[in-house]
């Protein structure tokens, strides 16, 4: 398994965002120089984004939970140290709380997704979480899309990171979400059932012109045209390091669910699309801070029911894996403290200002408290 993180780039003082990906890059590339993989591969794992305001990450494939903590918070280091050298920091923000223009990267790529969809892709300046976690083949795959469906949005409620855009209270915990699912391939799926019709659905919606290529295929999850993996990719980037691997290890257990559900020859819940996407937007609006939809009913039930719900649905893959512990005690952690759209809010109740919540913000993405 695998985590990527995009993190927001910021004026040290007044929290701005700022344009300087291409430099944090090109002090990323200096440092890779000095110290190459093993394999004589670039010794830095960041990549530019749609936005010259932002930076990504991608962990190395783990496969314990401690390794991938360590990742995540070498990484993040690793990207202040190089946003430093830049004149910034770095923020693992989910959307600016500022007020912001973002500019689009250089490149083909972006400069279709620029003219494709406009202002959407103008004003996408968004932070997410993707996880990456191994399966045997595409059909194995597919199974386990098919059969997670219905959980993917309590991810979203447990990760909002984001209740702030352009300079005022969203009303939403993930406000991120929402503007990610402007675009047009964005967002919850019907049950695909084969791998076989889950490519044929990709080429029909490649085919339509509307999308430039695979890498486009927004799902909420999907199985990823780059690895053996699939890819949940619902979540915003979230505050504290630790949480990103709360996630991991329930998404990994929710791979390993459905797998051997798809095994037992059990079929997948049939709930619709539409009724996953009024979860998804409920999750977005609640985050941990109202009902959601409970994804055995599509009834309104308490978030912390909600969460446990998930815990007791995946708990013997938690067992297995050694997982359990760790994610007991971080579910408790999370509920009693909040996720990032929670803590932002009392950060701006305590010290009165946008400016503050952004800078405290990028001293607990740096590992240092608020």
């Amino acid at each position: 398994m695998g985590v990527e993180e995009e993190l927001l780039l910021v004026h040290a003082r007044s929290g701005e965002p700022l344009a300087l990906a291409g430099a944090v890059l090109a002090a990323a590339d200096r440092f890779g120089r000095q110290q190459p993989h093993d394999d004589g591969a670039p010794g830095h794992v960041f990549e530019k984004e749609l936005q010259k305001e932002q930076v990504e990450f991608a962990t190395k494939p783990v496969t314990e939970m401690g390794e991938l903590e360590d990742e995540i918070t070498r990484c993040r280091a690793e990207a202040g140290r190089h946003a430093a050298s830049a004149g910034a920091r770095v923020a693992a923000l989910a959307t600016s709380p500022l007020p912001a223009r973002p500019s689009l990267n250089a490149g083909k790529r972006y400069a279709w997704l620029g003219e494709q969809f406009g202002l959407t892709a103008q004003e996408q300046l968004t932070c997410g979480c993707h996880v990456h976690v191994s399966v045997e083949s595409d059909e194995e795959g597919v199974a386990v899309l098919d059969r997670i469906r219905p959980w993917l949005s309590v991810l979203t409620a447990m990760s909002a990171n984001s209740p702030f855009w352009q300079g005022e209270d969203s009303k939403y915990s993930s406000y991120r979400s929402r503007v990610w699912n402007r675009l047009p391939s964005a967002g919850p799926m019907d049950v695909f059932g084969s791998a076989d019709r889950y490519h044929e659905q990709v080429r029909a919606m490649l085919d339509t012109g509307v999308l430039r290529d695979e890498g486009m295929i927004y799902f909420d999850a999907r199985l990823s045209a780059t690895y053996p993996t699939v890819e949940v990719r619902v979540a915003d980037v979230c505050l504290e390091a630790s949480t990103p691997v709360l996630l991991a290890a329930l998404v990994r257990a929710l791979v390993e669910t459905a797998a051997r559900s798809w095994c037992g020859g059990d079929p997948p819940s049939r709930v619709s699309t539409d009724l996953l996407r009024l979860a998804a937007w409920q999750a977005s609006r609640s985050g941990l801070d109202g009902p959601l939809l409970h994804p055995e009913t599509m009834r309104e039930a308490p978030a912390v029911e909600v969460v446990q719900a998930l815990y007791a649905h995946v708990r013997e893959a938690l067992v297995e894996s050694g997982d359990e512990e760790r994610v007991r005690e971080g579910i408790a952690g999370l509920l009693e403290g909040g996720n990032g759209a929670r803590i932002q809010r009392g950060l701006l109740r305590t010290h009165g200002t946008l400016t503050s919540v952004v800078t405290r913000c990028a001293r607990i993405t740096s590992g240092s408290r608020a």
